[in-house]
């Protein structure tokens, strides 16, 4: 608005500075033209007075020089002024100041061509000799042969410093009107514009998203009624900027927080908008993608040949992808088209990551195949000898108690094996209790040692056992038995005769890992090792799925159900734990449990774990 006052006062400051100027000039030019119009009338009439007393009847040669050259110093000390006889050819015949016989041709003068046509010729030119600027005023006389041309110059630096001192006298006052006219304009604009400067005010805070912007200003007249509107305006604006921020808030809560990955792309193939898991899924920040094509997400090259062919289409389409980055992940997509008015329209992206799903239906279909597998094979067996018996084979006593020993031991893995999947379904249904109390680790590691000692000693295992003194954890004993138990008996089934198991107990520290004091630990690590067959790298991530064997004939033949290890894990994970292995063919296999010493809901007999 300063401008705008300034802009006001400049128009009015210019508007009199122009009538201020427009007369000085007029006046300045006036008077030169005055003074040089009145000069040059003096200078024609003495020109006829000098011409009525010169005997303009030149005699030839240095004489006539001579006696021009005399006349013209003669009336050069009466008029003040150079004057100069020129012959009807241009030779100078006299000049008050100069040598004629020395003096160029004059008839291309200016001021004597004039004369030559007009009869009278003026011009105001710089002398070279003075080098001030001289007007030259020329008559021609006509009088037969004795023709010629009378010429007058005469200083005009006098009234050149006149016209200069009334410029400056009226640059002064002009300068002087400015400046009072100046301060009214300003007076005046200010009053015009002080209430539009509020207007203003209020409009540019409300631009600038600031709603709470009024404007005060007199209610009275147009000024008041567009004060009491712009303040109707922002009022209605503040309201539903606070609706919108509100329902901003609540989609960007909403889209940021679903578990699906949100995109929306224009007709054009630019991406708008995206939330937080879509970023994941893509493997590309917002700040990457938004505002750019959607062809710019190289990393997934079938889903913009998916996204290319929704938007040619404009139909709904389904698929499902698997996504290589950042990491491999099924991803199910739905491209949906927005339809709007004219070409707003574009396509909205639904990405749901059903990796767990696929993973959880291979697992359940594998999990059936395994179960029927595993269960068809001891029972087989024990039908296959039943029916040996049955059929006659039973007269050898040798004979028929090597079957029935078979279909014993078939009937004991078969009843190992449906125990097994019994209790890990209790534990992934949280139908198994978990009654806690403190253990002291020194006595059970050596109670659950004994357990195992004779399958040792049947293979000439050396178990060893490093436990610190008075090491504590809050557990349910026996499902830490059945951990303890579990891993130490695939230690030494898989450990050839005269191997070695090694079990350590050390006290951690729960945010670091690092080793602790005894009297200062956050949790507890178990690593039960051992210098067996170990396990190749590629079955290491597989272990712990049910039913997995890295060698399937050992396993039948040691016993195993394949759920062992699974089961374990899931005990680790009730106790809030980790377990992670590590393994080399040919060297060993580590084991490693970590349990917090305390549970968060400990005291609690018979609980059932989240």
């Amino acid at each position: 608005m300063n401008s705008f006052r300034s802009r006001l006062a400049a128009v009015m400051i210019g508007l009199v500075g122009m009538a201020v100027a427009a007369a000085g000039i007029y006046m300045a030019v006036t008077f030169e033209r005055s003074h040089y119009d009145a000069l040059r009338d003096n200078l024609v009439r003495e020109i006829g007075l000098i011409e009525d007393a010169v005997d303009w009847h030149p005699a030839a040669g240095t004489d006539a020089y001579a006696r021009f050259t005399e006349r013209a110093r003669h009336y050069r000390s009466i008029t003040g002024a150079r004057v100069t006889f020129i012959a009807g050819d241009g030779t100078v015949l006299g000049d008050s100041d100069h040598d004629p016989a020395s003096m160029d041709n004059h008839l291309n003068r200016p001021e004597v061509a004039e004369a030559q046509r007009k009869g009278v010729g003026y011009d105001v030119r710089r002398s070279d000799t003075t080098h001030h600027n001289m007007m030259y005023v020329a008559v021609k006389r006509e009088a037969g042969d004795a023709g010629g041309f009378i010429r007058l110059a005469l200083d005009v630096s006098e009234i050149e410093q006149g016209i200069r001192r009334l410029w400056f006298g009226l640059i002064t006052g002009l300068l002087l009107l400015l400046a009072v006219a100046a301060a009214a304009s300003w007076r005046i604009a200010r009053g015009m514009t002080k209430p539009l400067e509020a207007v203003t005010r209020a409009a540019q805070r409300i631009r600038n998203m600031d709603y709470e912007a009024r404007v005060e200003v007199d209610p009275r007249g147009e000024i008041g009624e567009l004060g009491r509107a712009v303040n109707a305006m922002a009022e209605s604006l503040q309201q539903q900027m606070v609706r919108i921020r509100q329902k901003e808030s609540q989609l960007e809560s909403v889209l940021d927080n679903m578990t699906s990955g949100i995109v929306m792309i224009n007709r054009a193939g630019v991406i708008l908008l995206l939330n937080r898991m879509a970023e994941e899924l893509l493997g590309m920040p917002a700040h990457e993608l938004l505002g750019r094509q959607y062809t710019e997400a190289r990393q997934q090259y079938e889903l913009v040949r998916l996204i290319g062919d929704a938007l040619e289409r404009r139909e709904h389409l389904r698929d499902e992808l698997t996504f290589y980055y950042p990491e491999e992940r099924q991803i199910e997509i739905n491209l949906v088209p927005i339809e709007g008015r004219d070409d707003s329209g574009g396509l909205l992206l639904v990405l749901q990551d059903v990796t767990a799903i696929r993973r959880l239906e291979r697992m359940r279909s594998e999990f059936v195949a395994n179960v029927s597998h595993e269960l068809k094979t001891p029972i087989a067996a024990v039908k296959g000898f039943a029916e040996t018996l049955l059929g006659g084979a039973g007269g050898d006593p040798e004979t028929q108690r090597a079957f029935l020993q078979i279909i014993h031991d078939e009937s004991d893995r078969l009843n190992r094996l449906v125990n097994d999947i019994l209790e890990l379904s209790k534990i992934e249904s949280r139908r198994a209790p978990l009654l806690f109390s403190p253990v002291e680790l020194g006595p059970f590691i050596g109670k659950t040692v004994e357990l195992l000692a004779k399958e040792a000693e049947r293979k000439n295992i050396r178990i060893e056992t490093e436990v610190g003194d008075e090491l504590y954890v809050e557990a349910d004993e026996d499902r830490l038995r059945q951990i303890v138990v579990n891993v130490l008996s695939n230690a030494i089934n898989y450990t050839p005769e005269g191997g070695r198991v090694r079990i350590q107990v050390e006290p951690v520290a729960s945010g670091d890992g690092q080793i602790a004091e005894e009297d200062d630990y956050d949790a507890i690590r178990i690593r039960i090792s051992d210098n067996g067959i170990g396990i190749p790298k590629k079955d290491l991530p597989r272990i712990f799925e049910r039913f997995y064997r890295v060698d399937k004939a050992r396993s039948r033949s040691s016993g195993g159900t394949g759920l062992g290890l699974s089961i374990v894990k899931h005990l680790v994970e009730l106790h809030r734990g980790s377990i992670a292995v590590e393994s080399t063919v040919g060297v060993g296999t580590t084991f490693t449990i970590e349990l917090p010493v305390l549970q968060e809901s400990a005291g609690d007999a018979g609980l059932f774990l989240q």
